[in-house]
C-alpha cells in the first residue's frame, strides 16, 4: 500500500493489502467521523476495510462501527450480525457496547428471551454508573415475559436497593423480633443476658455484645422511637451509600457507640440501637452540609436532623441516670467522620453533577480513591480498639479497688471479732 495516501490527506479504503496498526487506526478514525457526520455509507466503507486486522481490539470496533452504520441505513439483519461478531472475538472495549447493541436489536425484533439474555451478558460487564439502567430494561422485559418475581428484584436494583429489600428494613425486622421475644418470652431474661451491653462481661473479652446491644430495647416506646428513626435514616443512607456500605456504617457505629459507653458511661447494662442511629443521623448531617448530594426525596428530613441530634443529646444530660448518652455521642461522632470523609457514591452532588462524565456514560456520582474509605473505617476501628483497652483498663482497676475494699472489711471484722486477750 502507498504509505502517502495515510500520511497525507484522508486516507483511502479502496487500497488493497495488509494494513498496519497505524493505518487501521486511521481509518477507523476517519470512520468514526463520517459515522458522526451522516455519511454512513462511506462510514461503511471504511469500518469493512479494517475488519480482519490483527488486532482483535481494532477489528472489534471496526464490526461496532460497521454494525452501527448498517442499522443507520436500515439493514438491520447486517447489524446484528456484525454486533454478534463482536462478541465472538476476544474481550475487548467493544465487547460491552456490542453486547448492549445485541439487547436492543433484539427487542426491536421482538425476540425478548435473546434480549434478556443480551442484556445479563451486557450487565456482567457493564461499568457501575450503568447498571441502574441496564437493571430497569432487564425489569421490564421480565415483566414482559411473566416473569415478575425477577421484575421485582431487576428493579430494585435499578433502584439501588440490592437484594429486593433494603437491608435497613431487613435490620430493622431482625430488632424488632428480638427485643419483643426479649420482652414478651418466658426466655427473656436469658436473651438480655447474653446480648446486652455487660461492660464487665465486655472487658472480660465478650467483644459481641458491642453489636448485640442494638437487639434488645428497654421497652416498646424506646424500640418504637429508634425504629422509627431507623425506618427514616436507613434508607436514605442505602440510596445515598448502597446496601453495603450502609451496613458497614451502621455496625461500625454501633460498635463505637457501644464502646463510648463501655468507656465513659456508668457500670449499668446498656440496650438499645441508639448509637448506630445517632451514627446514621450524623453520617446524613455532615455528608448533607459537605457534599450536598442532589436527593430531592430527604432534603426536609436532612435539614431537620441537626436540631433532632441537639434536643435528644439535651434530653440525654437531663435524664442522664435513663439514657446513656455517651453511647449517643460515640455513635454520632463515628457517623460525622464518615459524612465528612466519605462523598456520597450513588447519586449526584453539586460538585460530582458539574464533573464530566466518563466514557460512554453520564453517571455525574463521586468516586473517590478506594484508600479513603478504607481509610475511614480503619480510623473508626482504631478507636474502637482503643476504647476498649481504655475501658478495660478502668474497670480492671475498679475491681482491683473493689477486691481490696473487701479484704480490708474482712480484716475489720475479724479485729472487731478477735478476744480480748489477742
Amino acid at each position: 500500500m502507498d504509505d502517502a495516501s495515510f500520511t497525507g490527506g484522508q486516507p483511502d479504503p479502496s487500497h488493497e493489502g495488509p494494513l498496519s496498526r497505524a493505518e487501521a487506526a486511521q481509518l477507523l478514525q476517519r470512520a468514526d467521523e463520517l459515522l458522526a457526520a451522516g455519511e454512513f455509507a462511506d462510514a461503511g466503507r471504511h469500518y469493512a476495510r479494517v475488519v480482519g486486522t490483527d488486532d482483535a481490539s481494532i477489528t472489534a470496533a471496526a464490526l461496532l462501527g460497521l454494525g452501527e452504520a448498517r442499522y443507520r441505513l436500515d439493514d438491520d439483519a447486517g447489524a446484528l450480525s456484525d454486533w454478534q461478531a463482536v462478541v465472538k472475538l476476544p474481550e475487548t472495549p467493544s465487547t460491552y457496547p456490542a453486547w448492549r447493541n445485541i439487547a436492543a436489536a433484539q427487542v426491536r425484533a421482538q425476540n425478548l428471551r435473546d434480549a434478556v439474555e443480551a442484556y445479563r451478558q451486557a450487565d456482567r460487564r457493564a461499568p457501575p454508573a450503568d447498571k441502574p439502567e441496564i437493571a430497569n430494561r432487564l425489569g421490564w422485559l421480565t415483566k414482559e415475559l411473566g416473569d415478575t418475581g425477577a421484575a421485582k428484584r431487576y428493579f430494585a436494583r435499578g433502584r439501588g436497593d440490592g437484594l429486593g429489600i433494603p437491608v435497613s428494613r431487613i435490620i430493622l425486622a431482625v430488632t424488632v423480633v428480638i427485643s419483643l421475644t426479649a420482652e414478651i418470652s418466658i426466655e427473656g431474661v436469658s436473651i438480655f443476658r447474653a446480648l446486652a451491653l455487660d461492660k464487665p462481661a465486655v472487658a472480660d473479652g465478650e467483644y459481641w455484645r458491642l453489636w448485640t446491644v442494638t437487639l434488645l430495647h428497654g421497652g416498646y416506646l424506646h424500640l418504637g422511637f429508634n425504629m422509627f428513626a431507623l425506618w427514616i435514616a436507613g434508607p436514605i443512607v442505602e440510596r445515598w451509600y448502597g446496601p453495603g456500605r450502609f451496613l458497614v456504617f451502621y455496625l461500625a457505629c454501633a460498635a463505637a457507640g457501644s464502646v463510648a459507653s463501655f468507656a465513659f458511661g456508668s457500670d449499668r447494662i446498656s440496650v438499645g440501637a441508639s448509637g448506630a442511629i445517632f451514627g446514621l443521623f450524623g453520617l446524613l448531617l455532615a455528608a448533607g452540609r459537605l457534599h450536598h448530594p442532589v436527593d430531592r426525596q430527604s432534603r426536609a428530613i436532612v435539614g431537620q436532623l441537626g436540631m433532632i441530634i441537639v434536643i435528644n443529646l439535651f434530653l440525654g444530660f437531663a435524664w442522664a441516670g435513663m439514657i446513656d448518652n455517651a453511647a449517643h455521642i460515640g455513635g454520632l461522632l463515628a457517623g460525622l467522620w464518615f459524612g465528612a470523609i466519605i462523598p456520597p457514591t450513588r447519586i449526584a452532588t453539586l460538585s460530582s453533577f458539574w464533573q464530566r462524565a466518563g466514557a460512554g456514560a453520564v453517571d455525574r456520582v463521586s468516586r473517590p480513591p478506594p484508600a479513603v474509605p478504607v481509610l475511614a473505617v480503619v480510623v473508626v476501628a482504631g478507636a474502637v480498639v482503643a476504647g476498649l483497652v481504655y475501658g478495660t483498663a478502668i474497670r480492671e482497676g475498679r475491681r482491683a479497688d473493689a477486691d481490696g475494699a473487701a479484704r480490708v472489711a474482712i480484716v475489720e471484722a475479724h479485729v472487731a471479732q478477735r478476744p480480748p486477750d489477742w
